[in-house]
């Protein structure tokens, strides 16, 4: 998973690659940097 530091924080929904579940995606950026990250599944796997 590529995360795209320069837009600040981030949530979104991606599909898992191996299941095809989705996953939210949740990031915070300071300076650059990840300053928070978390990713949960819906419980279906």
């Amino acid at each position: 998973m590529l995360l795209d530091l320069t837009g600040g924080g981030q949530t979104y929904v991606e599909d898992c690659e191996v299941c095809c579940n989705p996953i939210s995606i949740y990031f915070e950026v300071d300076d650059g940097a990840i300053a928070g990250f978390q990713a949960e599944t819906s419980g279906q796997i």
